[in-house]
């Protein structure tokens, strides 16, 4: 007991250390894509640190739950991977502690972690979203910082264009400056020529004065009420001459409460109200806008001097078969004056109701889509707390398979694993926002495709499988995709034991018998028949029999120092024992493949394939055990 609490404290001490850096490399890495996001709210406006630093310490507030998970999934391939490579997990195992059971204290953990960021995501995000909106919107309406760059002209003053030749950065002088005055408007443009100026800031900062030395100002004097041809204007000369620019540089916070209504700035509880608010409040106006909508369908004035319940009367006696008003009868009366009258105003009511049903249409799908982001955020703090269990349970056992540790390959898989839940998630989101799946399945559809891998890690890993073992999978493909391997016999420099060539030789006279009689007695071309291939299959093991033959003679004749012997066996074939007979060796999945009939009918194509490719091998046996035999024969003379 001593002993599994010391192993406990180690493996958390071990643990704890590695969690802490790569939170804060997981949190760094999100921080960097979130900042490429919002690069040009930030750059050229020379904001002040203390700014900056509120806006790094709140986007690594709201950054926090996203960078938990992919911690979590690096800590846990690091460490069970330095345990794995250094023996240490073997020791542990071999010392009759199970995997579940070295696992047990890293789970409490993980699950405090979660717990601890579903706490985190509903109440202290929520605030830290909020003053981060706040902040941005801030930085969006604050002027950049003015810069005027040589030989361009610069557009960054509303209303004015800048142009400046030379500009002397020790002493603030610029020299050759054009100004184009357009804030009244293009009719009553200035242009503004000096020699050399100066540009300050006011105390306030709200505005720029530009000192103008020994230029000209031209300015259109238009009137917009006279349309002539020859347009004057004034030329005025100076040697200084102050121009004076509205340009506010200061920082002002916008008001906090305009972004309280966004569904991230909600806690749960916030979140549940809002959400059967707005759902009582959609359904009392589809109530609503269903009844008029009956009204107005049932509703026909097609006289004047009809009332509404006249007209629906009409319509109940016209759906039970009874006398109506003969409207066509009175429109065939009407003057073609009057009629043109009835079909317009018909025509504007139609108009108006359309126009109204829009309107009302998409208020409904406003309403819907603000509910959907309601049920994103309550359902993301679900998921998103979890992920941190399911990204451990794929991690820790991935680590003991591999037995890798270091930052090496544990990065690349983390990174794999976390771009594709982030995919899965980005993808479950959208469709959820758009309305394409329920808002709940879409958010739990990252959780369902990753919750099977972390239990098939755990599973192999604690079974000590192979799971990166590229033979198996190598095999497990050649014979479902029905690739074999050819034969490669080569001299072998030293041989011990020479082979038997007289018993080689019965053994061959007894495999190309076999292979006659076999090819004779059994129908290997066409399709067989799909009952007695999956309900009354019967196994058979004369093939696996030659086969077996087949390979005892191949491995004493590879002994042979002979080159056509060595020859004639590499044109022996690779045969596949049980192929032709059935797809599965169990019984019972045979029947279930045979009663799904897509997938029997694929079968027994593929069992097709195998039975012609039996009858060419069987075919080629004769032939190059014939030639065998016949060089055992007058090797053992």
């Amino acid at each position: 007991m001593r002993l599994i609490k010391r192993l406990d404290l180690y493996i958390l001490k071990n643990y704890l250390l590695l969690f802490a850096g790569t939170f804060c490399i997981s949190l760094f890495v999100v921080m960097m894509q979130f900042l490429w996001k919002y690069v040009d709210e930030l750059v050229g406006k020379g904001l002040e640190v203390t700014v900056m630093a509120k806006f790094f310490f709140y986007a690594g507030e709201t950054l926090v739950p996203l960078a938990l998970p992919l911690a979590i999934l690096l800590a846990s391939l690091i460490s069970f991977g330095n345990l794995g490579e250094r023996f240490e997990l073997l020791a542990i195992k071999a010392a009759g502690v199970s995997l579940f059971r070295t696992l047990r204290p890293l789970v409490i953990f993980t699950v405090i972690l979660s717990c601890w960021s579903f706490y985190f995501q509903d109440v202290v995000a929520p605030r830290a979203q909020q003053n981060l909106m706040q902040l941005l919107f801030s930085m969006r309406q604050k002027s950049p910082e003015l810069d005027i760059p040589e030989g361009v002209f610069y557009d960054g003053i509303d209303g004015i264009n800048l142009f400046v030749d030379k500009k002397n950065k020790e002493t603030g002088m610029l020299y050759d400056v054009m100004i184009y005055n357009l804030t009244e408007g293009v009719d009553k443009a200035t242009i503004i020529l000096a020699d050399s100026g100066r540009l300050e800031t006011s105390a306030d900062k709200q505005h720029l004065t530009l000192h103008l030395y020994n230029g000209e100002q031209f300015e259109n004097l238009r009137d917009n009420a006279l349309q002539t041809k020859n347009i004057p204007y004034r030329r005025e000369t100076f040697v200084r001459k102050h121009f004076i620019i509205d340009f506010d540089t200061n920082f002002n916070m916008a008001d906090s409460e305009s972004f309280s209504t966004s569904a991230s700035t909600k806690d749960m509880a916030s979140l549940v109200a809002d959400i059967d608010s707005m759902e009582r409040q959609t359904d009392s106006l589809a109530r609503v806008f269903v009844g008029e909508m009956d009204r107005r369908i049932l509703y026909v004035s097609a006289i004047e001097n009809m009332s509404e319940d006249d007209s629906v009367k009409a319509v109940e006696a016209s759906v039970k078969g009874e006398k109506v008003v003969p409207v066509d009868s009175l429109l065939a009366a009407m003057s073609p004056s009057e009629l043109s009258r009835v079909y317009r105003d018909a025509t504007q009511r139609v108009t108006m109701q359309r126009m109204d049903s829009e309107y009302r249409s998409a208020s409904m799908e406003d309403y819907d889509r603000q509910i959907r982001r309601h049920r994103i955020q309550f359902w993301q703090m679900i998921t998103m707390s979890l992920s941190c269990l399911v990204f451990f349970f794929i991690g820790a056992p991935l680590g003991a398979i591999i037995r890798k540790g270091g930052l090496g390959l544990p990065i690349v898989i983390s990174v794999v694993i976390f771009i594709v839940y982030y995919i899965v998630n980005t993808a479950g989101m959208k469709l959820g926002r758009e309305g394409s799946i329920p808002v709940w399945f879409g958010m739990w559809l990252s959780t369902i495709v990753l919750a099977p891998m972390g239990l098939f890690f755990t599973i192999k890993s604690n079974n000590d499988s192979t799971v990166f073992n590229f033979d198996s999978y190598a095999v497990f493909f050649r014979k479902l995709f029905g690739i074999r391997t050819k034969r490669y016999i080569v001299r072998k420099e030293v041989i011990i034991d020479d082979p038997d060539y007289e018993m080689a030789a019965n053994m061959l006279s007894k495999i190309v018998a076999d292979s006659q009689d076999y090819r004779r007695t059994h129908k290997l071309r066409g399709l067989p028949n799909y009952i007695n291939l999956f309900f009354r299959n019967g196994q058979d093991e004369k093939i696996a029999s030659l086969s077996e033959m087949m390979e005892y003679v191949v491995e004493t004749l590879a002994n042979s120092k002979d080159r056509h012997v060595l020859k004639d066996l590499n044109a022996l074939p690779v045969l596949d024992s049980h192929a032709h007979t059935a797809p599965f060796r169990n019984r019972k999945l045979n029947i279930l493949a045979g009663a799904l009939i897509p997938v029997g009918v694929i079968l027994t194509f593929r069992v097709s394939y195998f039975r012609r490719r039996l009858r060419k091998d069987l075919r080629q046996i004769v032939k190059a055990a014939g030639a065998l035999r016949e060089h055992c024969l007058r090797l053992s003379a």
